[in-house]
């Protein structure tokens, strides 16, 4: 049935109703969950179409979406896809102006550190570079240009292309650019000294030592506990800093964790992990393990206690994140193949462990000279 689009009939629909104008033939109105939607269904080069032409109230109005259905209706009767024309316009856009669609869309889907990157990046490399430029016209020489730039930091270099990469992909399907256009192909990324710092068996007995020192004069229980955490867990920092009584299972000596960088993860605890935790003071009304200043926070800044700590165990150099590669160290060195390196770690990609290989090298050698002593004798 038609009838009149009018502000009253459009107000007065319910989710999943639509109502049809009946002056302008294919012109409605539809309520999916909350949204008021206008739209025209019409038919072009034989086929059914429906084209949305926007949401209620902002800034549409029933008569400007009236007005608006029939500019539709007579591209259409030419022959005029107006979706295909509405993305050419759009893809003549600067980068800068899609970006913020791509935001919408796409960046905040992901987690908050995620995000805050993409955008970080974008805002200080990318756009200043070419986000004047119309997203259609970014070539290949443009992207290579960027990256040249960077080639002082290789690593944001190298992230400034995935990132790039991921808005032209998107930029595709949403018909934006052509099909397999995405200039980011092609390039090869800078190599990456990645920072491997291992604490030895010596400079972690120096580290307990300052650690110790720290709860005797500062009397610093939860820093010493996250530290010691750190270490025996492998886990990332803000996995700690952050983490709830109600994600510690000490009876199964797990820590459940609803959500991290890679998703849902369990981390397995050692005796002492287990026994730290089950010596640790709760405070009344707060949920976290590690408690902060704050009534009811946990603690937000690690860094200026642990450079306190570092330096008078004479560890300037190592970072916070270290501990996480000292624990796989250490696991690899007893023995621990590479899959299950990557799960104590909770790696979802087996290349990101793969930086643990040379660890193995020296069980790798006694057992190839175990096995060689062994063939000598035979042969």
């Amino acid at each position: 049935m038609r009838k009149r689009v009018t502000l009253t009939a459009v107000k007065a629909l319910q989710p999943g109703q639509a109502i049809w104008d009946d002056k302008v033939i294919g012109f409605g109105a539809r309520r999916q969950k909350k949204a008021i939607s206008y739209i025209v269904k019409t038919r072009l080069k034989g086929r059914q179409k429906i084209v949305t032409i926007g949401r209620h109230g902002g800034p549409w109005t029933p008569e400007s979406a009236r007005k608006a259905a029939r500019k539709i209706l007579a591209m259409i009767a030419e022959g005029i896809d107006p979706v295909e024309q509405k993305r050419r316009e759009r893809a003549k856009e600067a980068a800068d102006t899609i970006w913020q669609v791509f935001e919408r869309e796409h960046i905040e889907k992901l987690k908050p550190r995620t995000q805050q990157e993409y955008r970080r990046l974008y805002g200080e490399y990318i756009s200043p570079y070419m986000g004047r430029k119309s997203l259609s016209d970014i070539t290949l020489d443009d992207v290579n240009a960027l990256h040249r730039k960077l080639k002082d930091k290789p690593r944001t270099a190298n992230v400034c292309l995935a990132v790039i990469s991921k808005f032209m992909n998107w930029a595709e399907v949403k018909g934006l650019r052509p099909q397999h256009s995405n200039p980011v192909k092609g390039i090869r990324k800078y190599p990456e000294n990645r920072r491997e710092r291992f604490l030895a068996e010596g400079e972690l007995r120096r580290l307990a030592e300052s650690l110790q020192q720290e709860l005797e004069e500062r009397n610093s229980i939860y820093v010493v506990a996250a530290i010691r955490l750190l270490i025996f867990t492998g886990a990332r920092l803000n996995e700690i800093l952050s983490l709830r009584w109600d994600y510690v299972d000490l009876e199964r000596g797990l820590l459940l964790l609803p959500d991290s960088k890679t998703g849902k993860k369990a981390i397995v605890l050692s005796t002492h992990a287990r026994k730290l935790l089950e010596e640790l003071p709760r405070q009344p009304g707060n949920l976290y393990v590690i408690c902060g200043h704050k009534e009811g926070s946990h603690l937000v800044n690690l860094q200026k206690p642990w450079r306190r700590i570092r330096k008078r165990a004479g560890l300037d150099d190592v970072r916070l994140h270290d501990l996480r590669h000292t624990f796989a160290s250490l696991a690899a060195r007893q023995g621990g193949s590479l899959p299950k390196i990557g799960a104590l770690l909770g790696h979802t990609q087996s290349q990101t462990t793969q930086r643990y290989a040379h660890l193995l090298a020296d069980d790798l050698r006694v057992l190839t000279e175990s096995v060689g002593q062994h063939l000598g004798k035979i042969l």
